[in-house]
């Protein structure tokens, strides 16, 4: 049997900063980001399976998506915990707003790491992870592939 690899697109609206960081980014800001979650496997050839044909449900893979990254990050601020920006941090949080603190600079290839091992640790035995694309902009993105690490 072959081994396929499907994909499922997403979308969010998440704000960051970067701290250090010497350009525009240090500012709060925010983009509308773009993830696409590419798997692998091989088709179900139980016929008697209501998944049969298929690698994996997309609607199982958007539920893993969704829980993991979507649900979290979608309308949230995401700050790196060990910078000043926790002062900020914990007054937006007073206020009532999503705040999300990270162990590492919240930029797209940091992201896009968290969320791979995200993925990975959700994902079915006989599903592997293969890429993630996370596009900050229309010209601007990160990607992870399962054979680059």
């Amino acid at each position: 049997m072959s081994n396929i690899r499907i994909t499922k697109q997403f979308s969010f609206e998440t704000g960051h900063a970067l701290y250090g960081y010497d350009g525009k980014c240090k500012n709060v800001h925010g983009h509308s980001y773009k993830l696409s979650v590419t798997v692998m496997g091989q088709p179900i050839t139980d016929n008697s399976n209501v998944k049969y044909g298929m690698v994996i449900d997309f609607t199982d893979l958007k539920k893993i998506v969704k829980e993991e990254i979507v649900d979290v990050f979608d309308h949230a601020t995401v700050f790196n915990k060990n910078t000043p920006h926790i002062e900020l941090a914990k007054e937006l949080k007073e206020r009532d707003h999503h705040v999300i603190l990270v162990d590492y600079q919240p930029t797209s290839e940091m992201m896009v790491i968290d969320f791979a091992a995200k993925i990975k640790n959700r994902l079915p035995e006989n599903i592997k992870l293969h890429a993630i694309k996370l596009q900050e902009t229309d010209t601007s993105f990160a990607e992870w592939f399962a054979s680059d690490n």
